[in-house]
């Protein structure tokens, strides 16, 4: 295990991290040179570039760790494999009378609530939610190591900020917002009550920014931009992995 984890030394992502620690996602070797850690939506791929552990990767981001390992993706997947910029970022200097004034912002009629075992199941029952508590067993798991907050109105789930991954002191943050609410402030909201309780219980809030509006977001709470990096989206993992949930 030691060799593998110096195959991911370069990510300190908790979502790889979570993997190689074995709280969730799976860790797949071909030898001692070449790794892929799957999680949710994400494959990480390390070491020495491997056509079998690309075959492995069922979902539909997948994060090359070298050149070797882009230029494997594109050989064998060709115009399946679309190229995207991810943004990878860092906590600057959160600013805790900032985030709590975010918490108190919320527009009249709307709440601010934990997720907890009942508000995992409503939750679940979503596409735009799914995300934030996707990663768990059931409200079970969830409630005995997630962490997250949700933003209700009149009683219903809107926009959440939660652990997309669990990991030893840190948990990586997953952000979603209902398409009819959002523009509201409501993810900034949700955002800064988790990292607000992140920092009063002594762990690390990880994020990585799909677009340049999650790194706005992210800049806006706290965060600053380490660096940006490729990253591709292939999208019949998507139906692949929909595909075998159903059956």
């Amino acid at each position: 295990m030691k060799k593998t984890e110096d195959l991911f030394a370069a990510w300190e992502a908790p979502m790889v991290r979570a993997c190689l620690q074995g709280h969730m996602g799976r860790v797949h070797t071909r030898g001692e040179d070449s790794a892929l850690a799957s999680i949710g939506d994400f494959c990480f791929l390390a070491g020495e570039p491997s056509t079998e552990l690309l075959e492995l990767a069922d979902a539909p981001i997948l994060t090359p760790g070298s050149g070797g390992w882009e230029r494997l993706i594109r050989a064998r997947l060709g115009e399946r494999a679309v190229p995207f910029t991810r943004y990878a970022v860092r906590p600057g200097c959160f600013d805790r009378s900032r985030l709590i004034g975010f918490t108190g912002s919320l527009p009249h009629g709307f709440t601010i609530r934990p997720i907890g075992r009942e508000m995992y199941a409503a939750l679940m029952e979503e596409e735009w939610s799914r995300d934030l508590c996707g990663n768990f067993a059931d409200g079970s798991d969830f409630a005995g190591r997630g962490l997250g907050f949700a933003v209700l109105r009149e009683g219903v789930p809107v926009a959440g900020a939660s652990s997309y991954a669990v990991c030893d002191g840190a948990i990586e943050i997953e952000i979603d917002t209902r398409p009819d609410f959002r523009r509201l402030g409501l993810a900034a909201t949700c955002g800064a009550r988790l990292i607000w309780e992140c920092l009063d219980r002594g762990l690390y809030p990880g994020w990585d920014a799909h677009d340049k509006r999650s790194l706005a977001l992210a800049e806006k709470l706290g965060y600053r931009l380490d660096h940006p990096y490729t990253a591709y989206w292939v999208e019949d993992k998507v139906r692949r992995r929909q595909d075998a949930s159903i059956n």
